[in-house]
């Protein structure tokens, strides 16, 4: 292949130029070009992402307005997963769950939620209200919706539990058989269920903002 199969400058009779393009230096040219358009469409749509618009009774965050970047997409993601891996964002199930494993799932949440958090720049959290607003999601609104139900529960229902399985160690019933027998197990069950709730519309919005307002998923 020579430079003539790529292109020809000639000078006419009358001292014209003529250029000819060989037609792989045209294909050349057009596959270049049609790379550009990908690359701009791909570009675009990573830019267009969704405005997340929702109400997050979670901690009484209240109304939240998203446009999430392509890395709050990729937090929120994360988040999200641990989310529906874990016991919080999983309705209560009275004859299957023991409430001090979903105790211990909310304190492992919170963990994993600060160190999502640690992950985001901290010149992203002083230019960006959206980033800050998905920070404020993660921390504020699981400190603030299930701490409440902790401070009020937990270091009195563990210390029952402890010992009434430490008292009871010939029972032959299961543990969430014996959690029954709490005192104030239906007081409890009911609040437990009331933020379990809550923190299940919690995920969804979560969801939402690492996926967009359609349902890439395929799941509900």
């Amino acid at each position: 292949m020579t430079w003539k199969d790529l292109l020809q400058i000639k000078i006419t009779d009358h001292w014209g130029i003529s250029v000819d393009a060989g037609p792989l230096l045209i294909g050349v040219v057009v596959t270049g070009f049609v790379l550009i358009l990908v690359h701009l469409h791909k570009k675009r749509k990573l830019l267009s992402l969704d405005i997340v618009e929702a109400e997050v009774s979670l901690g009484g965050i209240g109304k939240i307005k998203i446009k999430p970047s392509n890395e709050d997409v990729r937090i929120a993601h994360k988040a999200w997963v641990e989310l529906i891996t874990r016991k919080v964002a999983l309705p209560f199930d009275e004859e299957h769950d023991v409430i001090v494993e979903v105790y211990d799932s909310w304190y492992a949440l919170f963990k994993e939620m600060r160190s999502l958090a640690k992950e985001i720049p901290a010149e992203k959290l002083r230019n960006s209200k959206d980033t800050c607003q998905l920070v404020h999601l993660l921390v504020d609104s699981l400190n603030q919706g299930l701490r409440p139900h902790l401070t009020r529960w937990q270091a009195r229902f563990r210390r029952w539990y402890k010992t009434a399985i430490d008292a009871i160690q010939n029972d032959a019933r299961s543990p969430q058989e014996i959690q029954k027998d709490y005192p104030h197990y239906a007081e409890l069950v009911e609040d437990l269920k009331s933020v379990n709730k809550q923190a299940v519309e919690y995920a969804n919005v979560i969801k939402r903002i690492a996926h967009g307002n359609g349902d890439s998923s395929g799941a509900k």
